[in-house]
């Protein structure tokens, strides 16, 4: 073999399983698992991102389109959800109007995008994802039913957990753990 061809097939072991276009920077784990697939792919950055955030990407995630013919059935299915993600786009919804998977791919999707549908996502005042063990500064003095303090404007939080409720965290404030509104918190950096 030339060295020229295998400089080639090299870049394209290297390039990224989804976009094809950017270098391969992280492997990324498909959750929840399959137990009939593999359930990792190698992908760029900027496909992580876009993977994260779908509906900010949508512009960038036009090669589902072509992923979702992939003979790699992680990237078919992780393709497959995404484009369910964006189903308001008439683009992928006409792309899920013909995608075919088999009994087990469909099932793997299905419970994907269900995980997914069963998220919960707790946002501060500004709008910030929270995630348990973050800090928090309370922006608005707050009356504490029960314990009779008022938690303080500029009281910082740490180590908060979520709640299974969108909209609640729990954290401790004068050393009493309590249910705090995250609409009166912002993510301390």
């Amino acid at each position: 073999m030339c060295i020229i061809q295998k400089n080639k097939i090299l870049r394209e072991v290297m390039s990224c399983q989804l976009c094809s276009k950017n270098s391969v920077e992280v492997k990324y784990e498909i959750e929840p698992k399959s137990s009939n697939f593999d359930n990792s792919i190698e992908i760029c950055n900027r496909c992580k991102e876009a993977i994260e955030n779908p509906k900010e990407n949508s512009d960038y995630l036009n090669f589902l389109v072509d992923t979702l013919w992939s003979e790699n059935s992680a990237i078919k299915v992780l393709s497959y959800k995404l484009l369910n993600d964006l189903r308001e786009h008439s683009w992928a919804q006409d792309a899920l109007d013909i995608a075919y998977l088999d009994e087990n791919e469909q099932k793997w999707a299905d419970s994907l995008i269900e995980a997914s549908n069963n998220e919960v996502v707790t946002l501060d005042s500004n709008g910030v994802k929270l995630e348990s063990g973050d800090s928090v500064t309370i922006i608005k003095d707050l009356q504490v039913k029960g314990a009779g303090f008022t938690a303080k404007r500029g009281t910082v939080v740490k180590n908060i957990h979520l709640t299974n409720t969108p909209g609640e965290i729990e954290g401790r404030v004068n050393g009493v753990r309590i249910v705090l509104l995250s609409k009166y918190l912002k993510k301390s950096s």
